[in-house]
């Protein structure tokens, strides 16, 4: 046979019409051949477009696979529209705009097809086609691997997509084709994707990976179903679910996923049964929106390599985990928003480093028959209209079993706490909560830990071999209403005097057992003896200056004319505020909160605290304070945590003022799922509802906080003005010197003045320039090279011990 002709085998009812004829190129042995005749292609490139319109058998020589090429310069290599057999072929495509290998119409085999091609698509199956395609691979790095459109269908056996520029396998159109045992790699798209009303895609045994997106994309109203397939290495989500999508995984594993392992939202359905979810960057499943919703059963979902929680539901969304295990992840299952709902029913959340369940923002979870163990808290409902059940769960190894704050609401039925660390069941901050046939036993702390006067119900409930005691009931303070707190009917303890019942205690304090404060230590209204403040800051109980007293130091700091004058004014209109009010005339508005802008070392913490304490010495502030903080000390590492830190720094600054530096870092410009959104709502809140409580300064970088504003404008509309603090010149930093130098009882001497003039001129004004701490920290470095100089003298005098030369000037930066 020679090079680059083509043997047909024509074939008729009976043996002897059998005949066998040689054609010079493809086209004409196809216009030959009749339905079951074989067409034998020698070795060789054909420059055509072929058109298969009959059932015929079109396959390269045995022994040479890959010897017969078939590669035009445009349009598509080949088509096929009947039921034919298409093996060992070798198909090149270039046309950006159609398909390397077209399945039209009828049952076709295609069997070890080898499409390397820069096309549309390599394989597109559309219409009425339904090929059976075995081991056939595709390389097509310039569009989608294979596609299966409008209606297609067919069997797709042991294939494989090697590369793609698109998606790997896509399905659209009401397609719905089967997969076994496929593989689909390096895509620069989703590797499976499946779109459209009636599409379905089922996929068995295959595997996809190294993929730059989504693992697995359906949407649209599509369907999937995916038996025993692995979905690992790509660089989005590992399984994409959105606009009332439906989607089976059953007996699957899905790991090494960077982001979401699997994602899912606007209605869409996702059943996973004895499946596997490991090593995923942010949650290993992440539910969204009113309609969605997730059936696990018999799932593990464990070794998060990022710090999200490893179930997240939000939006109205809805899960269901039936026999299923969460482990080793920084936070088990967090439930937010009215509407949303976790039902959890014997399953096991273990080996969690923050919170295994965490019900906020008015959601719901129901926890059946289920164990948590190796936590730092087992369960937390955290806010108003946040509640569910917990029934029959038992929680062992954590540092507290359930906490309840804030109105939130559970029942909490025949569960067992053993051996927390700081408390079994721990309610506060207006926290409710029923807790019926509850056990707790060998706790380092409290059993029940009840404080700030909540309405929590106690019944039937048991301690035992508890360090603190059984109960601890503390009163809220001036703040609880009388004849509030707990009720508690019929609960024992083994200590030996019994349960003590609820009496008022203003100053509780509380002292946990652990070496580090956990999480209780991050609670409003808990005073726990180990952990630090938020800032080291005095805090008088009244007033000991006059409002003219604090402003004479005002006048005394260096420079800052027109901060003065701005804080000179404030204070004459709450002054001539207050005295209407006492002649029953009505006084003007004022606003208290501010936004303090300039560069670092201006005083603006300074002027803060003047603020402050002129503000309780007229009255307008009970205690004058300051606290001071950063987005450290607001912003948590989990949901959750950030609301918590920020009640708590408000708290601390009740009767004062709560100093934010730098607070345009609670919103960066990449923010994403930045939890500094959570404090600034948080914080708005809690102006609101304590406005005359806490005065709130802002502060930072000018044009950093301008930014800060207009991007939050429920932040900006809380401030009544913005003041800004200019840098120092030379001549005020110089004088910053000599004020330090007089404290410290030093002079300066003959011609320092000048030097220090030309000095502070000279010195670089960038980043690294600190103002007043850049003048404090030059005055100590002359004091140090000073102490250099007049340690080597035998006597010195009290010139020698006091007066800094232009010597003693450090270089310059």
């Amino acid at each position: 046979m020679a090079q680059g002709t083509v043997q047909v085998t024509h074939t008729g009812t009976s043996r002897w019409r059998r005949r066998t004829g040689e054609y010079a190129s493809l086209a004409a042995a196809l216009e030959a051949a009749a339905d079951g005749d074989v067409l034998t292609v020698a070795p060789g490139t054909y420059r055509e477009n072929l058109v298969v319109q009959r059932a015929v058998t079109l396959r390269g020589p045995e022994g040479s696979p890959g010897s017969v090429r078939i590669a035009p310069v445009d349009g598509v290599p080949l088509t096929v529209r009947a039921s034919a057999v298409v093996q060992d072929l070798h198909v090149e495509g270039q046309d950006a705009a159609a398909p390397a290998l077209l399945v039209e119409e009828g049952a076709p085999e295609l069997s070890d097809v080898r499409v390397v091609t820069r096309s549309a698509a390599g394989i597109e199956v559309r219409g009425g086609a339904r090929p059976t395609v075995r081991r056939c691979t595709v390389d097509n790095p310039a569009g989608i691997g294979i596609a299966v459109l409008d209606g297609g269908g067919g069997v797709f056996e042991e294939c494989e997509v090697v590369a793609a520029g698109q998606a790997g396998i896509a399905v659209r159109g009401g397609a719905h084709p089967r997969l076994e045992r496929c593989r689909i790699h390096h895509a620069s798209g989703s590797g499976l994707t499946a779109t459209g009303e009636n599409s379905a895609l089922e996929a068995v045994g295959c595997e996809i990976y190294e993929v730059r997106g989504s693992g697995v994309q359906v949407t649209g109203r599509a369907t999937a179903h995916l038996t025993d397939c692995d979905v690992h290495r790509t660089t989005a989500d590992g399984v994409t679910l959105d606009t009332d999508a439906v989607l089976t995984l059953a007996d699957c594993r899905i790991h090494d996923i960077p982001e979401n392992a699997v994602d899912l939202r606007s209605r869409s359905v996702l059943t996973l049964t004895r499946t596997t979810v490991r090593q995923f960057g942010r949650n290993g499943l992440s539910v969204w929106d009113p309609g969605t919703r997730v059936d696990a059963n018999q799932c593990e979902i464990f070794d998060s390599t990022g710090d999200y929680p490893a179930v997240w539901v939000s939006d109205g969304a809805t899960a269901v985990l039936d026999s299923c295990r969460v482990h080793d992840v920084p936070d088990a299952l967090f439930v937010l928003d009215r509407g949303s709902r976790a039902d959890v029913v014997d399953s096991d959340l273990s080996q969690v480093r923050n919170t295994a369940v965490s019900v906020s923002d008015g959601a719901t979870a129901q926890l059946d028959d289920c164990r948590i163990r190796d936590a730092a808290t087992g369960a937390w409902f955290r806010d108003h209209g946040s509640g569910g059940t917990l029934n029959n769960c038992t929680v062992d190894g954590t540092q507290t079993g359930v906490i309840v704050t804030k109105g939130a609401d559970p029942t909490i039925e025949r569960c067992t706490v053993d051996s927390p660390a700081e408390a079994g069941f721990y309610v506060s901050a207006g926290g409710r909560g029923t807790f019926l046939n509850c056990r707790v036993r060998g706790s380092a702390g409290y059993g029940f830990h009840v404080i700030d006067g909540c309405r929590t119900t106690l019944k039937k409930c048991r301690t035992e071999r508890c360090a603190r005691g059984g109960y601890e009931f503390a009163d809220g303070g001036p703040d609880a209403a009388s004849g509030v707190g707990p009720d508690v009917e019929d609960c024992t303890s083994d200590e030996s005097a019994g349960l003590r019942q609820p009496t008022p205690a203003p100053e509780p304090a509380v002292q946990t057992v652990s070496q580090t404060p956990g999480l209780l230590g991050a609670i409003p209204g808990q005073r726990n003896t180990e952990q630090e403040p938020l800032v080291a800051a005095t805090q008088p109980e009244t007033p000991t200056r006059t409002s003219k007293d604090v402003l004479g130091e005002l006048d005394a700091l260096v420079g800052l004319e027109s901060v003065k004058r701005e804080v000179r004014a404030l204070t004459d209109m709450i002054e001539v505020g207050r005295r209407r009010q006492q002649a029953g005339l009505k006084a003007a508005s004022v606003k208290r909160h501010l936004v303090f802008t300039g560069s670092p070392g201006t005083g603006k913490t300074t002027v803060a605290r003047l603020y402050g304490e002129i503000l309780a010495s007229l009255g307008v502030l009970e205690k004058g304070h300051l606290v001071e903080v950063s987005r450290v000390d607001l912003v948590g590492e989990h949901i959750g945590s950030t609301a918590i830190r920020t009640q708590e720094a408000f708290d601390k600054a009740r009767g004062g003022v709560l100093f934010i530096d730098e607070a345009y870092a609670l919103s960066p410009e990449d923010s994403g799922r930045d939890f500094g959104k959570e404090a600034i709502d948080t914080l708005v809140k809690l102006m609101e509802d304590h406005r005359d409580a806490v005065v709130v300064i802002v502060a930072g970088y000018t044009a950093e906080m301008e930014r800060f504003l207009s991007v939050n404008p429920g932040v900006a509309s809380r401030f009544s003005r913005t003041i800004t603090f200019s840098d120092y010149g030379p001549e005020e930093l110089l004088r910053i010197v000599e004020q330090q130098a007089e404290e410290h009882e030093y002079r300066l001497g003959p011609g320092l003045a000048e030097a220090l003039l030309k000095y502070f001129t000279a010195i670089p004004k960038g980043a690294a320039f600190g103002n007043g701490r850049t003048a404090r920290q030059t005055f100590e470095a002359m004091v140090e090279r000073h102490a250099g100089r007049v340690a080597q003298l035998d006597e010195p005098s009290t010139d020698d011990l006091t007066l800094l030369y232009e010597e003693d000037l450090p270089e310059l930066p």
